[in-house]
């Protein structure tokens, strides 16, 4: 019997994957949580054969959760299962040891087959998800000043209160901003924004 942690905010999104897990006769869910600090408590407490863990989590989030568990296990085999679809969570994901990255409208026979998959020590990326890994190869990526200034920018703010924030001259601001709309190929903020949002660079709060 493949013993599994659940790891999801929403109280639904729970009971469906317990429901649908419970459906096999070879897969268990021994534990649920509903914020990242929460999996790592039942992770210890549980020592579950699989986690499957949603990113977008309260207290902690999903990446951190994983790799505070990593942290604790080296081996333990987490698969993430979220409506993040950018190619730079999934990046993220896969870089802290998660083997296996599904979308949430995936069918539930995928769920199944990757849990099984994982347990018997592989890793599991369904198509569509490495080809969204694959297309991450193509991008130019920002520095990490950039990143800080497109968060900002996905606060609302504008160049001032951007430098203001990050201790830099407005001119250095738009400097970056200006490389950041060059790399995305696009001409606005806006349309840079919306960039990072599909990429998974930056998420809505």
């Amino acid at each position: 019997m493949i013993r599994v942690l659940c790891v999801d905010d929403h109280p639904l999104m729970r009971e469906g994957i317990v429901r649908i897990l419970g459906l096999s006769n070879d897969v268990t869910v021994v534990a649920e949580a509903s914020d990242g600090a929460e999996a790592v408590e039942r992770y210890v407490e549980y020592k579950p054969d699989v986690t499957v863990m949603d990113l977008q989590l309260p207290r902690m989030n999903g990446m951190q959760a994983i790799r505070a568990i990593r942290q604790i296990e080296s081996n333990a085999r987490v698969i993430v299962l979220t409506m993040y679809q950018g190619d730079e969570d999934i990046y993220q994901a896969l870089q802290l040891g998660a083997v296996g990255y599904l979308l949430k409208d995936t069918v539930p026979q995928n769920l199944l087959r990757v849990i099984r998959e994982v347990h018997a020590g592989q890793r599991s990326i369904p198509p569509d998800v490495a080809a969204k890994l694959e297309a991450r190869t193509t991008h130019r990526f920002l520095t990490t000043r950039e990143l800080e200034v497109l968060e900002l920018l996905g606060r609302g703010m504008r160049n001032k209160e951007v430098a203001d924030q990050l201790g830099i001259q407005v001119d250095t601001a738009r400097a970056h901003i200006k490389s950041i709309l060059a790399k995305f190929n696009v001409h606005d903020r806006t349309a840079a924004l919306a960039e990072a949002l599909r990429r998974g660079l930056i998420h809505l709060r």
